[in-house]
């Protein structure tokens, strides 16, 4: 008899990130993953090569510098600031210290696909919840709420809509949950939502007993390319949190990159005010072609093509002259492409591109 694996693994679709190559193709331009347009701040990039010296030594084991770093940026306590592998490894860690076999996790129908993943390794049961208008129906997800429910997961905004929650909605979808129902904010995207409604979720942690905010150097800041997350938590779920986190869990050099990256200020009002720019006219020039195109507040749009395997043959088509997008099939939405917005040269090479694919449909 083999090892088997506990029950919810083998159910598992393996998560698959977005393309990066095109083979034989000259220049290639990718805009599948949400990285930054604007690359990794150089008060980042100098302050990790800084560290180059240091390399045979094991960094402090909670990620120190970067907890101060952040709890000085964001005026938090360093000590309810958890680090990670990026947000995806914090997100896991609380299903792991949370779920019990049998236990519901809620999420909306298109949401970032790690909540699927890591409530099944976990032998829970995944609620998808129906969304209306590609936007987060939080009607439907308390309709949706049941004794077993012990997870909540939204990422607001949402990969790959765009669309958020405001916050009297967010409280909203909090105030139907019982106090022993943890509510985790996905707040990936936050520093680039520039509405007045929306809040990234502090003031709740700071409030409730049971709500989680991640955030994600992997965005704005530039450094996907160094995994480095972090959780804001109410004092007993960082107790939890730091009793199952692996040791030495975020690199020297990745803590010093980061926290560099929060000081410079201009890098990130550059990265907001180019996606602002570049994201209005991106949608509007697709619009133009006459591909339905959603308001988003991320720094992605979301392109639809119709139910005729159109978003296939554009994936190709791109492709075929180096630009890569994402097809968003596995997030139940096979008609749809999402496009990262990109440097200028990127965004105006897959306008051209969509513009002579839509002249030969």
């Amino acid at each position: 008899m083999n090892p088997t694996p506990k029950p919810g693994i083998l159910d598992i679709s393996p998560y698959v990130g977005g393309r990066a190559h095109v083979e034989g193709a000259g220049k290639v331009f990718k805009l599948s993953s949400n990285e930054s347009a604007l690359g990794a701040s150089p008060m980042a990039v100098a302050a990790f090569k800084e560290t180059a010296g240091g390399l045979d030594f094991y960094p402090e084991g909670s990620a120190k510098i970067l907890r101060e770093a952040i709890a000085e940026k964001f005026g938090l306590d360093a000590d309810r600031i958890v680090c990670g592998n990026g947000s995806d490894e914090l997100l896991t860690m609380l299903a792991a210290a949370y779920l019990r076999p049998g236990d519901e996790v809620l999420f909306s129908e298109h949401a970032f696909l790690v909540y699927k993943i890591t409530t099944l390794a976990n032998s829970a049961v995944p609620v998808i919840v129906p969304e209306k208008n590609l936007r987060v129906d939080v009607d439907a997800m308390l309709k949706a709420v049941t004794p077993k429910t012990r997870i909540v997961y939204l990422a607001n905004p949402n990969n790959p809509t765009g669309s958020y929650l405001p916050f009297d909605e967010v409280r909203r979808l909090h105030a139907g949950l019982r106090p022993d129902t943890l509510l985790v904010i996905d707040a990936a995207y936050a520093e680039y939502v520039r509405r007045n409604d929306y809040e990234s979720g502090i003031e709740m942690v700071a409030n409730f007993q049971n709500v989680v905010m991640t955030r994600t150097f992997s965005k704005i800041y530039g450094l996907a390319g160094l995994r480095v997350g972090w959780a804001y938590c109410p004092a007993a779920v960082a107790d939890v949190l730091n009793r199952i986190r692996g040791p030495f869990n975020v690199s020297v050099p990745s803590q010093r990159a980061a926290a560099a990256a929060l000081k410079d200020r201009a890098h990130l009002e550059a990265g907001v005010a180019h996606n602002e720019k570049w994201r209005a006219w991106l949608t509007a020039e697709i619009r133009k072609l006459g591909f339905r195109v959603d308001d988003s507040v991320g720094n992605f749009i979301l392109i639809h093509f119709g139910k005729d395997g159109t978003a296939h043959d554009a994936d190709q088509f791109l492709t075929s002259r180096g630009i890569i997008l994402r097809g968003v099939a596995s997030y139940g939405l096979p008609d749809c492409l999402r496009l990262t917005v990109g440097p200028e040269e990127a965004n105006r090479a897959v306008v051209a591109a969509l513009a002579e694919f839509a002249g030969r449909k």
